[in-house]
């Protein structure tokens, strides 16, 4: 029997079903295809499905570009796979983040058409934008994936959470891209919100060499 739990009325769509077998989930990413949304969370039975609004997508296309322009300005060389699915029926459990970027492990994954996680590494930064509050515990998820680090953005901050334990703590830094701290982020991430593009744009690559120092 497949229970719904009713979201409150907000600028992104959540519903949460019960009892949905491993079966019904792999159906549902078949029939869904390559589209990118909805964003399917599955945790041992319970399936959050959820599609993003606009203030969502507009933070989640700055993260990506800001990553890309550091990574062009002083690197490392990384690349983003975006809401790529992954799952693994051993641990039943499965994930679309919002962005996700390999760096320690770009070469691994380079050209490839499908991530298989019996032979392939999990990215090394997963970024989950809750700008409302989450149906479905997915740091947990993230935890049993072994995904060594999180950006969240709550809708008016970013925290980098790093995984320690088996666990994910609050970092001031990032332990992959150490350029980032989660002040930085914040302010460079809000600002896009606020400047057009190009202006925006140019800040970034200021502040990255700012970074990089005197040549």
């Amino acid at each position: 029997m497949v229970t719904v739990l009713n979201p409150p009325k907000t600028v992104e769509g959540r519903v949460v079903l019960h009892n949905i077998s491993w079966h019904t989930y792999q159906r549902l990413l078949e029939e869904r295809g390559d589209c990118s949304t909805p964003r399917l969370t599955y945790d041992r039975g319970e399936l959050e499905i959820m599609s993003p609004g606009a203030k969502h997508e507009d933070v989640n296309e700055s993260i990506k570009l800001l990553v890309n322009l550091i990574s062009m300005e002083i690197g490392p060389i990384l690349r983003g796979l975006g809401s790529t699915t992954f799952a693994r029926e051993d641990i039943n459990r499965g994930f679309e983040p919002d962005s996700c970027f390999y760096v320690r492990n770009e070469a691994l994954i380079r050209g490839k058409e499908r991530i298989d996680l019996s032979v392939d590494p999990v990215p090394d930064i997963v970024v989950e934008i809750d700008i409302t509050s989450l149906s479905v515990k997915k740091r947990a998820v993230f935890a049993q994936f072994g995904i060594p680090e999180v950006w969240r953005y709550d809708g008016a901050s970013i925290e980098i959470l790093t995984l320690t334990g088996g666990s994910y703590i609050r970092s001031q830094a990032s332990i992959v891209l150490p350029v980032f701290t989660a002040e930085a982020l914040t302010k460079l991430v809000n600002d896009s919100l606020t400047l057009d593009r190009p202006e925006w744009m140019k800040r970034v690559r200021d502040w990255a060499r700012a970074q990089k120092g005197p040549q």
